[in-house]
């Protein structure tokens, strides 16, 4: 595996109770990147963070983070929030990041001035001695998310973050990242909104049934004269009702996502994503 990537994995794979759950997954996450994984629930994308993370261990494949081949020895250098949220709700709010902090590493006194200053400078100054159980649930997972930093780690991992926050908090998380990103930290984190790939990732992964759709640019590309165009996949409906990915080979792959109209393609020609409305078919005439 090489150098300048800050998580490698090849040919993941997971099985609970003889259930796949993730199958073969490869990931490449560059260094000082947003990367986001991008997915339908229950497609695999907490099992793959927690089999890239250490928390469990994949049946099949390799994984290094951080240069280290086993996750844990990095864990020191990690930020991880997970989907399931806790916090004591008795504890004060300094003393919470603090603790999420010493977890880390990071000794109490030190966590406890760090936590102070960035409940201050996010307008959440009058809860610092305040008790966990009084915030709002967007105010306790700013909170936890500030426990998740706290020790300035070189990778942030967050799993569904945006998960139950309101527009305006949506807003200040994603800023909050962009500003951990801007002062060299690598971030991934695993959304079912396309809305929030786009807006924040350099790169994502489509990850649908367990298996890698597809990685690439999240940018949209230049059309260029005598580009080869991205093709829509259509989805086949399973007898459950649900609908996955057409079974394809990775490398042939195009995958698209659409919510209010909107669609995520990926082009097989360069691995980069676009996103252009969906134009409804056009009626045909009646025969004479």
């Amino acid at each position: 595996m090489s150098n300048g990537l800050a998580i490698e994995a090849r040919g993941l794979f997971k099985a609970f109770d003889g259930k796949t759950a993730v199958d073969g997954i490869d990931l490449n996450v560059p260094e000082g990147t947003i990367y986001g994984i991008l997915g339908p629930n229950g497609a695999g994308k907490t099992t793959t963070l927690r089999m890239l993370l250490g928390i469990i261990d994949p049946d099949r494949g390799e994984r290094r983070l951080l240069g280290r081949d086993e996750p844990l020895d990095a864990a020191a250098e990690v930020g991880y929030l997970p989907e399931e949220r806790g916090l004591y709700p008795s504890m004060k709010t300094r003393e919470a990041i603090a603790f999420m902090g010493a977890l880390r590493g990071l000794p109490l006194a030190t966590g406890r001035l760090r936590a102070e200053g960035m409940l201050r400078d996010n307008g959440l100054g009058d809860y610092v001695d305040k008790p966990v159980k009084t915030l709002s649930k967007g105010m306790a997972q700013t909170v936890q998310l500030f426990g998740t930093i706290i020790h300035r780690p070189k990778l942030i991992v967050l799993d569904e973050p945006f998960s139950g926050l309101d527009a305006i908090n949506q807003g200040r998380l994603e800023a909050m990242i962009r500003e951990e990103a801007a002062g060299g930290a690598t971030i991934i984190f695993s959304t079912h909104v396309i809305a929030h790939a786009e807006r924040l990732c350099e790169r994502i992964a489509i990850i649908a049934g367990g298996f890698g759709r597809r990685c690439g640019s999240a940018r949209p590309p230049t059309r260029a004269r005598g580009a080869a165009h991205c093709r829509p996949v259509r989805a086949r409906r399973r007898a459950s009702g649900a609908s996955s990915c057409r079974p394809r080979a990775s490398s042939r792959c195009c995958a698209r996502l659409s919510t209010a109209g909107r669609a995520s393609r990926i082009c097989r020609s360069n691995g980069r994503a676009s996103t252009k409305p969906s134009s409804p078919s056009p009626a045909r005439r009646p025969q004479a």
